[in-house]
């Protein structure tokens, strides 16, 4: 419902034409539009220009260790949970040249780079993405120390939340306290209920710029009836979520350092690092200097980094952390504990993409469980 004092409008209720509306308004005023789309058997995030680029009926099936789209047959374009891909590649690119220089005399100048900025209007952040996001901008955008083009870029950005209506297994939002209702930070909020076959959309407009957007909508002003419809949906959401993490697993692992587990875990472990590039909040990045082959050109690129690789770690003398084990108990005691320290939030938001991309299958919450109930504990 609309909260007492709020100068946003009522919600609206669209179909599937509505949200062509959406579109076309956005790509009119400039911005390109990025949203799940179905790719080679995957729901991934990608440049749409029309709603049919939305997956429709596709769903998901993801477990420890494995992912499946399927054909629902419906009309629903969000009956699905989190995506592979976080929204944080097109904030915080894999890869990104910081400058170049080219050779003058004796020396070298550098070369200013004019790239515009890119306008991106998300199209179906779910709640703990967008929870993600505003991790990553206490992480990038601090005063004097601020990443100034993902300053630039978020600056730029309108987001449209989707409200989770089907929770995945790996999902454990509830527990994390971001979903799967979608929380501050939106621009613009859908929920798609009813019908499978021709499904609706409520839409709230939540800030300044969403107002704009939603003005050109048009639709019909939503009924009582359509927004406790909706809220039912979100409520069938949260029941469905069967993993949680512990409430106290900062405290938990920050007393543990030095458990069995560690070593035990990182018996099944590979090293491979899938869990923090599907993280959504994971920010680790590595700067490398290169020079073409004439010496006339030379350039600063930072790419993604991740603390599993040897190489992360690595000073005069070696590597830090050399076992698998010390790695692991690094990212997840970040992660969970450490990261309050430095942000005053935890750094996980439970979208479950470190269990399911994980080749072998390794379940965050019960590596915490399995610590905490080695203390003696209750759940």
């Amino acid at each position: 419902m609309k909260p007492a004092g709020s100068t946003d409008p009522l919600p609206a209720i669209i179909d599937k034409g509505g949200l062509q509306v959406l579109i076309d308004a956005l790509i009119g005023g400039g911005f390109t539009v990025i949203a799940p789309r179905l790719t080679d058997g995957v729901i991934a995030l990608d440049t749409i220009t029309s709603v049919d680029h939305l997956p429709a009926g596709a769903t998901d099936e993801q477990e420890a260790g494995y992912y499946r789209v399927h054909d629902g047959g419906g009309g629903r374009l969000f009956d699905y949970a989190t995506t592979p891909q976080g929204w944080k590649r097109y904030l915080y690119p894999p890869e990104e040249r910081l400058w170049q220089a080219k050779r003058e005399g004796a020396g070298f100048a550098i070369v200013e780079e004019r790239a515009p900025v890119p306008r991106y209007a998300f199209l179906g952040v779910r709640a703990c993405d967008l929870r993600a996001i505003g991790i990553l901008d206490a992480v990038f955008d601090h005063g004097r120390s601020a990443e100034p083009r993902y300053v630039a870029r978020r600056d730029q950005a309108l987001i449209i939340g989707v409200n989770c209506t089907r929770a995945g297994s790996t999902c454990f939002c509830t527990s994390m306290g971001t979903g799967p209702a979608v929380g501050t930070g939106a621009d613009l909020v859908l929920t798609e209920f009813g019908d499978d076959a021709a499904p609706a959309l409520l839409v709230e407009a939540r800030s300044p710029a969403g107002r704009k957007v939603f003005a050109r909508l048009g639709g019909r002003q939503a009924a009582a009836e359509d927004i406790e419809a909706a809220d039912a949906a979100v409520a069938k959401a949260a029941t469905m979520v069967t993993r949680h993490m512990a409430t106290d697993a900062a405290a938990i692992l920050k007393r543990n350092l030095e458990h069995r587990e560690w070593a035990k875990v990182a018996q099944r472990c590979l090293g491979c690092a899938n869990c923090t590039l599907v993280c959504p909040t994971c920010f680790c990045g590595s700067v490398e200097d290169t020079t073409d082959l004439t010496g006339a050109t030379a350039a600063r690129w930072r790419r993604w980094d991740s603390c599993f690789t040897s190489d992360f770690s690595y000073i005069h003398g070696g590597s830090i952390r050399r076992s698998g084990a010390s790695r692991y108990r690094q990212w997840m005691t970040h992660k969970l504990s450490h990261w309050w320290q430095q942000f005053g939030s935890s750094g996980c938001v439970g979208c479950g993409r470190c269990i399911t991309w994980c080749p072998v299958g390794i379940d965050i919450t019960e590596q915490v469980r399995r610590i905490k109930d080695s203390e003696g504990g209750p759940h």
